[in-house]
């Protein structure tokens, strides 16, 4: 196929369409329900007040705004991919946004700013009976007279089109973690497998062994642990792939397989991380120097340990307890003695030279019966 030939078949899978609407218009679609924000996207909404302030003083002034995109579904409801930061902003100052449970959000007040200091304290309506804090009817209106376009992307779309649009827009002008796309992302192509990420993160004996710190948890590289737990246990790694690439590949392939048995895989991860915590707690994942578990959660240990166990889980599952304990103690000792570990999990080695030697050492690693 040539290069022209392959860009004609791939514009078939992209079925889009687009035009401008009044501000008025999108805010009474997400009244209605026409326009929706799924609650992962709206835990994404991070904006501080002097940003949300600085767009709104934008509408005032008719400086032009970015276009916002979202997904048609089969009902002609529309799903937000790209605006959230802009259009929660002014469905917070109009009063009708709701946080990710459905609550309303309070109301924003705006800040003053260099072009218009009398926003100071302004909000969408008056906080009281002749509280002069509103900012009135003529600049309501033309708040909601300000043009935005919107860009479509239709039902008829290939299935992995969503997934494509977000993860390249990455959102309205805010950072997300890698894993912040991918669960948006998740939600998009399975909702329920989206929640088994998630129910996994948060189980006790995973918690325990991972030691999370919060901020990593609030980037959600907790559940990026869950992720690249299924994706080894699936997904071969391709030598040379860059890392992230391959959990996105992977987090496509998983989500979208009718075969892959869920049960069967919490069944295979409580007893992986059960095994672990009672043998190491909360060192499964550190550096052993010889005397003592020391230091913070490592990948590169967590990539033969974890992968290792769940890969031997029936040989592990028929020993004694105890017995169980002590070799997979000795085996996470063990490890920083071996010389294929230690050449390929220090600071230096990248990931995918890492990703490349590891896996293949897990299985053998922790097998019992070798």
């Amino acid at each position: 196929m040539t290069l022209l030939e392959e860009v004609q078949f791939a514009r078939k899978k992209v079925v889009t369409d687009g035009y401008e609407m009044s501000v008025g218009e999108v805010i009474n679609l997400y009244k209605d329900g026409e326009l929706k924000i799924d609650p992962v996207f709206q835990r994404l909404f991070r904006w501080e007040d002097e940003r949300k302030t600085r767009f709104i003083e934008s509408l005032l002034l008719g400086i032009p705004i970015p276009p916002i995109f979202v997904f048609q579904d089969e009902n002609g409801v529309w799903e937000l991919i790209d605006g959230l930061q802009r259009l929660s902003t002014v469905f917070q100052l109009s009063g009708d946004l709701k946080d990710a449970s459905g609550h309303s959000v309070p109301p924003l007040v705006l800040n003053g700013t260099t072009f218009l200091p009398s926003l100071e304290g302004k909000r969408w309506t008056e906080s009281g009976q002749s509280a002069g804090d509103g900012i009135g009817q003529p600049l309501q209106i033309e708040i909601k007279r300000s043009r935005i376009r919107v860009e479509i992307l239709k039902f008829e779309s290939d299935a992995t089109a969503k997934y494509e649009l977000f993860q390249r827009l990455n959102t309205g002008g805010v950072v997300l973690t890698e894993q912040e796309v991918r669960n948006s992302i998740a939600v998009a192509l399975n909702i329920e497998f989206y929640r088994w990420l998630i129910k996994r993160s948060e189980e006790v004996d995973f918690a325990t062994t991972t030691a999370q710190t919060s901020s990593a948890i609030e980037s959600q590289y907790h559940v990026e642990l869950v992720l690249r737990f299924l994706a080894f246990r699936h997904v071969e790694y391709s030598n040379g792939l860059d890392v992230h690439e391959y959990l996105d590949s992977a987090l496509l392939k998983l989500a979208t397989d009718a075969n892959l048995d869920l049960n069967a895989e919490i069944v295979i991860f409580q007893k992986t991380f059960k095994f672990l915590n009672d043998a190491l707690g909360s060192n499964a994942f550190k550096r052993w120097n010889g005397g003592a578990f020391l230091g913070k959660f490592l990948l590169s240990v967590f990539e033969v340990i974890a992968t290792g166990v769940s890969k031997n889980i029936v040989a592990l599952d028929v020993m004694d307890d105890g017995v169980r304990n002590i070799f997979i103690e000795k085996k996470a000792k063990d490890l920083w003695s071996n010389p294929v570990f230690t050449e390929n999990s220090g600071a230096g080695v990248r990931g995918t030279t890492r990703l490349a030697k590891l896996l293949p050492l897990a299985v053998d690693w922790l097998n019992p019966n070798l």
